[in-house]
């Protein structure tokens, strides 16, 4: 596969993007496999460190993503790189990619692998969703003990079963949710988050369907975006104010400076 053949690939995963170009380095890379310049649009490839082309695409779209990314994104994307939005991205160019048949998903097609996924989904984290389950119910019921009984609900989750009230408190609402045990904690405390019920049922399908969470946090309706030119404005003003109230402790700094070397 050559760079042209990798270029006309990413077009056909995502073909409504600015114009980048595909260069492969003809070197060996211990460092990166590939990297993104944004100022060129370019998308390097260490074409030499790859034994096949399922290796090399996936970087490919990897870097490609982040091409999508800084392109798309209303305002300027800072040095932090992999954020949830390019996440989100990735995976998404990934899943496209799959269906297209141009990537295969490694995991699933690799026997050792598909064993395991299935040890652990059903032996550790549908248990483990089932004991939160558990837990929310349990205290469900401390809490109508300690308001029929005139108790304070923080002192027992805290002082007695040395628990955090917080997680506590997302437990019972996920108990109350009637999450599935399958999704596991993590991503029952996630749902149990969203306020919306037509959005914990949009978010819960989506996860339940076998997106990643960076996906399916992105499934849901948001309020619309604030305009990039008063974000701008706003972030403007908070820079100044911080420049501002430094300048005048530099200045105050001065001062007392210039006055101990009087006295000295």
């Amino acid at each position: 596969m050559n760079q042209d053949q990798v270029k006309e690939i990413l077009l056909q995963i995502e073909e409504d993007v600015e114009e980048f170009f595909v260069i492969f380095s003809g070197k060996s890379s211990t460092k990166v496999n590939g990297l993104y310049h944004p100022d060129s649009r370019e998308i390097i490839i260490h074409n030499k460190n790859f034994e096949n082309d399922q290796l090399l695409l996936y970087t490919a779209i990897h870097e490609y993503a982040h091409h999508v990314h800084i392109t798309r994104s209303p305002i300027p994307v800072g040095s932090r790189a992999h954020t949830i939005e390019f996440r989100r991205i990735f995976h998404e160019l990934l899943n496209v990619a799959e269906q297209k048949g141009f990537v295969r998903n490694v995991f699933e097609a690799d026997q050792d692998f598909a064993v395991l996924t299935e040890s652990i989904k059903k032996n550790m984290i549908g248990p483990q969703g089932e004991l939160a389950r558990k837990l929310g119910e349990a205290f469900i019921q401390a809490q109508s003990l300690c308001e029929a009984k005139g108790y304070r609900f923080e002192d027992y989750i805290e002082r007695v079963l040395q628990f955090d009230t917080t997680t506590a408190r997302t437990l019972m609402k996920a108990r109350s949710f009637e999450l599935p045990a399958e999704l596991g904690y993590e991503n029952m405390k996630l749902v149990a988050s969203v306020a919306d019920s037509d959005n914990r049922e949009v978010l819960k399908s989506s996860l339940m369907g076998g997106s990643s969470r960076d996906t399916a946090k992105f499934s849901i309706k948001k309020p619309e975006a604030e305009d990039p030119i008063t974000r701008l404005l706003k972030e403007k003003k908070r820079i100044e104010k911080t420049i501002d109230s430094l300048s005048k402790k530099l200045e105050q700094v001065n001062m007392n400076l210039e006055k101990i070397e009087v006295e000295q």
